[in-house]
């Protein structure tokens, strides 16, 4: 780790730290709350991931559906219209939505195929994404002059890494940058997140190993074709699955690369000392 200890992390003129773990335990909540703070440059992962990696992939898919009504295809053909995405920090519907849910067409649902190539984009951009961490930390330094680094990524990183791989190289670039730390979130935490996705079911990426066998299960239990799969239904029964099985990832990742602060501590860290005092914390540990 680049700060073996709470006193070098304390003394550090320029602190860089990446925060991991469930989408809704405060990552971008404290992120906001540094940069607000003023001397802490924001990166956001899943804000990369949505400009710089499938912008393209997203305001293509808007033009796909926009081709399809008469009075904007007309628009479109004669460049008289621009379609593009306003994904910002607090707003990832754009990517969430080009993502998408497998299942029956006529509910919103894609085509498993048509879904799978979609995850496979998602991978492959989060990794550059996380791999652009090292470029951001130079940028905001050689160019804002911003002292310290938050990046905030996204919930899926523990699936486009391998935590018990001491060689995996996404993982060795960011532990050469900075302090990974995870927010652990409770038993009741889960049960909260699990609650807000039944009630608004959004899609994610999921490892390609565990989504094939979550399919094949879910279709062995309902029997029906996979064009008459509910989206919603398949991704609410897969999410409570998904989390289980991120967490012993997110909990190897930080054995083995970071540290562990607890989600209770992350929501009463209110001004850029307390997540000081809280890293410092994590490191006597």
């Amino acid at each position: 780790m680049i700060y073996e200890t709470a006193r070098d992390w304390l003394d550090a003129r320029h602190k860089r730290v990446l925060l991991f773990g469930m989408s809704g335990l405060g990552k971008t909540h404290v992120s906001t709350m540094l940069r607000a703070g003023g001397g802490w440059y924001h990166y956001s992962v899943d804000y990369r991931i949505g400009t710089r990696y499938m912008g393209e992939h997203i305001v293509d898919n808007v033009k796909r559906q926009a081709m399809q009504v008469p009075f904007l295809r007309e628009l479109l053909m004669t460049d008289s219209i621009y379609i593009g995405s306003n994904i910002g920090f607090h707003n990832l519907s754009p990517l969430s939505t080009y993502l998408g849910k497998p299942g029956d067409p006529a509910r919103g649902g894609l085509p498993f195929a048509d879904y799978m190539i979609r995850q496979e984009q998602h991978r492959q951009a989060e990794i550059a994404a996380l791999l652009d961490t090292a470029h951001f930390i130079d940028r905001a330094r050689e160019i804002y002059d911003y002292a310290h680094f938050v990046c905030d990524s996204g919930g899926s990183i523990c699936e486009v890494v391998d935590p018990h791989d001491p060689a995996d190289p996404v993982l060795t670039a960011l532990a050469d940058t900075v302090l990974l730390v995870w927010i652990e979130g409770t038993e009741a935490h889960t049960e909260e997140l699990v609650r807000r996705f039944d009630a608004a079911p959004k899609p994610m990426y999921y490892q390609p190993e565990f989504l094939n066998a979550a399919w094949a299960e879910y279709r062995s239990g309902t029997g029906g074709p996979e064009a008459e799969v509910d989206p919603d239904a398949f991704v609410r029964w897969t999410y409570a699955r998904a989390l289980a099985h991120r967490q012993p990832r997110y909990r190897a990742m930080a054995e083995t690369w970071g540290v562990t602060v607890s989600a209770e501590d992350v929501a009463c860290v209110r001004t850029p000392d307390d997540f000081d005092s809280l890293i410092a914390a994590a490191l006597r540990k």
